[in-house]
């Protein structure tokens, strides 16, 4: 019998169909390779997201503190490396993970929630805030902090409670007649608001009263009785507060509208416009220390007029300006 067998034609037949079923079947084999692979490295990361949770609760048992970086952890884990960009330890012992590879390859994928920073309200300069009872004016909002001005001074009774009648911090209502060595008054009625010299001591005094050298005293904030009366202002009625000072120059030109520095030697003023400086920055029934020396002078301070005008006093300043802290507080206090 003759056998039969495929023509050429029908070869080449069977050729193009394999060849088509090879053009459709490989992309989608690989596919499903691709797919259970990066399903395997997704599980590979929350296997090694686990292994690092499990190692932060570890550290808490044996350390009874929170650890601050994945360095400081052992974690228990052997499938293939991973290693990622972003590994953020959350405050409820949970991990982020973000930006890993899985043994060298790229995995686009996150484990765990990223833990975002409480959201603070935005304050502009001028917007009144309330804290502990006592009203501000906002000078600086940095984010998570706000810097703030109080609205009134502190008054005759605060400046006597805080600065002490009479001690040797503070000689409230205390005038030696000696103008070479003087108890400079440190507290006076005025609308009520209590005024003090920013630094009266025994040794403070103006010696040659023709030059008002003001023997003995200092325009060091640090070392001026305004700070001792405004450190324990703040321990009893800002205690959150990070920072308490008295406003500052820099203050006063970079936030609150103050257009120029003023540099000279005697009685000289502010003399830029004070057409964008707000009213609240200043009042008509007072004056009130800054922290700011006079360079020129070493016993002189600056002060804000009752106008707004920036003008020195020296240290043992008859007019005693008033004391009207500023306090640094973080937005969750508030």
């Amino acid at each position: 019998m003759k056998k039969k067998a495929f023509t050429l034609i029908e070869l080449i037949a069977v050729l193009v169909i394999l060849a088509i079923l090879a053009l459709i079947v490989t992309p989608l084999v690989m596919s499903i390779i691709r797919k259970a692979r990066i399903s395997a490295d997704k599980r590979s990361i929350d296997a090694y997201g686990r292994s690092i949770e499990i190692a932060i609760a570890g550290y808490l048992l044996d350390n009874g503190t929170f650890p601050t970086s994945i360095g400081q952890l052992t974690i228990e884990y052997s499938g293939d490396e991973v290693v990622c960009s972003t590994t953020q330890l959350n405050g409820d012992s949970s991990v982020y993970l973000t930006g890993c590879t899985v043994g060298g390859r790229s995995v686009d994928y996150a484990y765990g929630k990223e833990e975002t920073g409480p959201t603070y309200t935005a304050y502009s300069v001028g917007d009144q805030v309330t804290y502990n009872n006592i009203n501000y004016y906002v000078i600086k909002d940095t984010g998570e902090d706000v810097t703030l001005l109080k609205a009134e001074p502190l008054t005759v009774a605060e400046v006597n409670q805080y600065g002490g009648v009479g001690t040797a911090n503070n000689h409230v209502n205390m005038y030696n007649a000696d103008s070479s060595r003087s108890y400079y008054r440190t507290a006076y009625n005025s609308n009520g608001y209590g005024g003090m010299a920013y630094y009266s001591s025994a040794n403070c005094g103006y010696g040659d009263d023709s030059n008002h050298t003001s023997e003995g005293c200092t325009s060091d904030y640090a070392q001026s009785e305004v700070k001792y009366v405004v450190d324990a202002w703040k321990a009893e009625k800002a205690p959150a507060a990070t920072e308490a000072r008295l406003i500052s120059y820099e203050d006063l030109l970079n936030d609150l509208g103050y257009e120029n520095s003023v540099t000279c030697t005697g009685g000289c003023y502010y003399s830029g416009s004070l057409e964008n400086v707000p009213n609240w920055v200043y009042n008509s029934n007072y004056w009130y220390w800054t922290m700011s020396p006079n360079n020129d002078l070493a016993s002189g301070v600056w002060y804000v007029d009752y106008n707004g005008s920036l003008t020195y006093g020296y240290v043992s300043h008859y007019g005693s300006p008033v004391v009207r802290p500023v306090i640094t507080i973080s937005k969750s206090s508030i």
